[in-house]
């Protein structure tokens, strides 16, 4: 057994009032989510999503955050994903974002639904062409033989569009996660750390102090 029981690092003292936090949870995160912007050294817009079959078995995986608004979190993806699949089967889905410099996490529950395909094009057509050639390429999550079966793929849609404006695959596009649970959480010394939840109630957001 390898212990990793001394691997451990210990919080600031910085406090999370309950009056700190806004009443609307999704204003909350934005204030958040802009100063790790500021601070945060790599991909601030980094999570975890968590998926899962109609039977309860678990996956998760990191993405990245695309866009937000006052109803949800977007992220992009090919369709025919393992994710993509789970999610078909199981709507319902979570996200964790994690800022170790600001000592910060959120997490975020609730159900993931299909963008209209006008986003979804929007979104593809500002993708560098290189990510746009990815999409065509991978056959996410499959089985594949070798890396040279990957470039080849690449290789043949490149000469393929060379010519042409590079068009979203059908099978390529956006969700969003609507939430009906936030929670926030501040790293404190002693492990003694602040977690606020929201939960959505009846269309009203109610907010609640957790123990560490």
């Amino acid at each position: 057994m390898k212990k990793f029981f001394n691997i451990r690092r210990d919080y600031s003292n910085q406090s999370l009032n309950f009056n700190d936090l806004n009443a609307d949870p999704l204003i909350q995160f934005d204030s958040w989510f802009r100063a790790a912007q500021k601070i945060e050294p790599h991909e601030p817009n980094a999570f975890v999503l968590g998926t899962s079959t109609k039977t309860g078995r678990n996956s998760s995986r990191f993405l990245l955050l695309k866009a937000y608004d006052d109803e949800g979190f977007i992220f992009f993806t090919n369709y025919e994903s393992r994710k993509s699949k789970q999610i078909a089967e199981n709507p319902y889905g979570a996200m964790a974002f994690y800022w170790p410099v600001l000592q910060r996490q959120v997490r975020i529950e609730g159900k993931i639904t299909n963008l209209p395909k006008k986003q979804s094009d929007e979104y593809f057509h500002v993708r560098p062409d290189g990510s746009k050639i990815g999409a065509w390429a991978s056959p996410q999550s499959e089985p594949i033989p070798n890396r040279e079966y990957l470039e080849k793929l690449k290789k043949e849609y490149e000469d393929k569009y060379s010519q042409f404006r590079i068009p979203r695959p059908e099978y390529w596009g956006g969700y969003k996660l609507v939430p009906d649970l936030i929670e926030f959480w501040q790293g404190r010394a002693d492990r003694l750390h602040d977690r606020f939840e929201y939960r959505l109630l009846d269309g009203v957001w109610i907010k609640e102090r957790l123990a560490p």
